[in-house]
């Protein structure tokens, strides 16, 4: 059979912004990219761009980074799985020695693990450069596991993936002990600037935040989530940069916390699984690699800077988008009309 060169599926692209950010990784205005078919999604989070230049800036703060992976290994007890665990947690340094083997930029930096009957489970977290790192932990993984399997004949091999990493499926693990880049992006919006160019008041987004995002959430039996849309932003943001789409699914898994204060509104979007790099599979697209120069995520910087700059841009992308249509649901019948004027 004859392998056949790709074909090529155009998605419609538009840049937004400037979007002003402030920060330790960003502080400048900055115009993204955004690949979508959700026409009314470039003028909404051009809209978010907008408050941004009146406001202050978007702050944006890296919490924390790492890309997962965990093995399962099989022991013939749950005592023999525990023992091998707890001598296996002693020997970090000697894990990360073989870890940096397998590449020039991967670094372990955490172990978690959980014990189900005689089965072992090992989450294996590392720093990977500017590379989103899936295949640069599952190589350190793969040569972990050996190297476990060497040391310990007590344990077999289970699988090189056990779902405690946990890739492209929604979870509690990735918000609580982060996979990815975990990116913290506010602003303080004036209350003239809230009712002008938002057209709605900091007490209504408050009120809406706690009755969608919060309780609505519950209702729906959301996981470690309350939001509007971040998904709809990352997907655009992700095909536009050239990143695994399917990462959406933990990406989204984010919070909208705001308030309303003496001078206007405090609003807030958190998300602890930003999945993004700036070099690896996906960049060699001729597109692609013109967006990342322009965004200024294809810089000769130290190893992990433009990634953490790609994260940087998603979040504060996010958080436009995410602040203009909650701003829109507000007002009765905004939406809709928003909608029928741009996709109809």
């Amino acid at each position: 059979m004859t392998k056949s060169a790709p074909h090529v599926t155009p998605v419609p692209t538009q840049w937004v912004g400037p979007i002003e950010i402030t920060g330790d990784v960003v502080n400048e205005a900055v115009s993204v990219p955004l690949a979508t078919y959700e026409t009314p999604l470039w003028p909404s989070t051009a809209r978010g761009a907008r408050v941004s230049r009146q406001s202050g800036g978007i702050r944006c703060t890296v919490v924390d980074e790492r890309m997962t992976r965990s093995i399962a290994l099989r022991a013939r007890t749950a005592a023999d799985a525990h023992a091998a665990w707890v001598s296996i947690e002693a020997r970090r340094e000697e894990l990360d020695a073989v870890v940096q083997t397998t590449s020039r930029f991967a670094r372990l930096v955490g172990l978690n693990r959980q014990i189900v009957g005689n089965l072992l489970y090992v989450r294996f977290e590392c720093a990977t450069g500017d590379a989103s790192g899936h295949n640069m932990v599952t190589k350190a993984a793969d040569a972990l596991q050996g190297w476990i399997l060497q040391n310990y004949p007590s344990l077999d091999y289970a699988t090189i993936s056990g779902n405690f990493c946990t890739d492209k499926k929604t979870s509690a693990v990735n918000g609580l002990l982060g996979r990815g880049k975990y990116v913290v992006a506010e602003i303080d919006i004036p209350r003239k600037i809230c009712t002008r160019m938002l057209r709605t008041t900091p007490e209504k987004m408050v009120q809406l935040n706690t009755e969608k995002n919060l309780i609505g959430g519950v209702v729906a039996g959301s996981l470690r989530s309350a939001n509007a849309h971040f998904a709809n932003m990352l997907l655009g943001f992700y095909l536009a940069t050239g990143q695994d789409a399917a990462n959406i699914i933990e990406g989204s898994q984010g919070i909208v916390h705001c308030e309303a204060r003496e001078n206007g509104l405090y609003f807030s979007c958190t998300l602890p699984n930003l999945i993004v790099g700036s070099v690896g599979n996906g960049k060699s697209n001729d597109a692609v690699e013109d967006h990342l120069q322009q965004i200024g995520c294809r810089e000769d910087r130290a190893p992990g800077e433009n990634a953490r700059r790609l994260a940087v841009l998603c979040a504060a992308t996010v958080l436009c988008g995410e602040l203009s249509l909650m701003a829109a649901q507000t007002n009765p019948g905004e939406l809709m009309r928003a909608h029928l004027l741009m996709e109809r």
